[in-house]
């Protein structure tokens, strides 16, 4: 007062300093009220959601959100077969895969069964538009898998039934255990199918000896499938068998047949998932014991040898002699030689005769094309 200050100020002054020390104390009791808020609110989101069941709604919402991300995981995943063969499995991953059994043997679908033809090849195939005509109009029907070399490459047109049917293959050496894994490796593409029930192996020299439906029929209402599996006492048969089989096989078991043949589902299930003998007959197994005429019809005569109808449905002629059959050419293709084709056959067919036995033959080579495209539609039906 002396000095002629304000009193005012001075009381102003002196009262600043305690204001900033109020100050965050408000803000801790602000910051303390807006978490118990939180927590309140929180505890009533809660509370609601599981009364009124909101997560249930939001999570039926996603799948219509991000349809792009969702994988199929209704029925068709499993039963619709793939439209491009080639996958990255090993040998051992696909027989793995392809043993899968339904133990439900009703379908939950209206399955149409279907016959896979398994071309086994070594590269192009001449006689295809031969083969184009005998499947056209039966799409439903038939698939079909193509092995040959793995540098093989295909060159089919996108309106070819035979476009992308390369499954991923291997080499294969006649007359080693190379072929019969070839013939391992079609069966098991073919049966990753649910649809197909009967798997054919043909060659890039068969022809079809009838149309398809007279084939699909005489296939589809067999009681066996159509492997040869007899006991040969000569050299050819018993002479290739080695006693280190055992104990595995003994000699009274070892069977031969024909190289080409048909199997139903449940024959190419047992092919393809054994362990047992496919050692044995790969070591002991080894030219002159031609393994492809060896294995599949002694492990098949061991395991279900009642299914067997015991011939081959591939004609083939042996009468010029030699290790391999005649190969005909274009010369050979008349009409004499087509009606060849289907006379003088005599056999049992459901364990009654018939004359119809074989529906394919071999070997053709590709000069042959010509003058079969002609002969086809009065000789096969096609």
């Amino acid at each position: 007062m002396e000095d002629g200050k304000d009193p005012t100020a001075i009381t102003t002054v002196i009262s600043r300093p305690n204001q900033s020390r109020a100050l965050p104390q408000r803000l801790i009791q602000l910051l303390a009220l807006f978490l118990i808020l939180c927590f309140t609110v929180s505890l009533f989101s809660i509370y609601m959601i599981r009364k009124t069941g909101v997560v249930t709604t939001v999570t039926t919402a996603i799948p219509i959100l991000q349809p792009c991300i969702q994988e199929i995981n209704n029925l068709d995943r499993w039963i619709t077969p793939r439209s491009n063969l080639i996958h990255t499995m090993s040998d051992k991953e696909l027989f793995w895969r392809a043993s899968f059994v339904p133990q439900v043997k009703r379908y939950p679908f209206a399955r149409v069964p279907k016959i896979a033809f398994m071309f086994l090849t070594i590269g192009p195939l001449p006689l295809a538009p031969l083969w184009e005509r005998y499947f056209k109009g039966y799409e439903s029907l038939y698939s079909i898998y193509i092995h040959s070399l793995p540098s093989y490459e295909p060159r089919f047109p996108s309106t070819s039934v035979f476009y992308n049917r390369q499954i991923p293959s291997q080499i294969a050496e006649w007359g080693r255990m190379s072929i019969c894994d070839a013939e391992r490796r079609l069966l098991a593409n073919a049966l990753l199918d649910i649809s197909n029930e009967y798997f054919i192996l043909v060659s890039e020299s068969c022809i079809p000896l009838y149309n398809f439906t007279t084939i699909y029929h005489y296939i589809t209402q067999s009681k066996y499938s159509f492997m040869g599996s007899f006991d040969d006492p000569g050299p050819y048969g018993r002479g290739r068998y080695d006693p280190n089989m055992l104990p595995e096989v003994n000699i009274s078991q070892w069977r031969k047949g024909s190289q080409w043949f048909e199997v139903n589902r449940k024959l190419a299930s047992i092919i393809i998932s054994d362990v047992t003998y496919h050692p044995k007959f790969s070591e002991f197994c080894r030219p002159p014991c031609y393994v492809d005429e060896h294995y599949f019809p002694t492990l098949l005569a061991i395991r279900a040898q009642n299914l067997l109808a015991n011939r081959s449905l591939t004609w083939v002629d042996w009468s010029r002699g030699g290790a391999h059959p005649a190969t005909f050419g274009a010369n050979d293709i008349t009409e004499a030689f087509m009606n060849k084709l289907h006379e003088g056959r005599e056999c049992l067919y459901n364990d009654e005769p018939s004359f119809v036995c074989y529906l394919f033959a071999r070997k053709f080579a590709p000069s042959t094309l010509q003058q079969l495209l002609l002969f086809a539609p009065e000789f096969l039906g096609y």
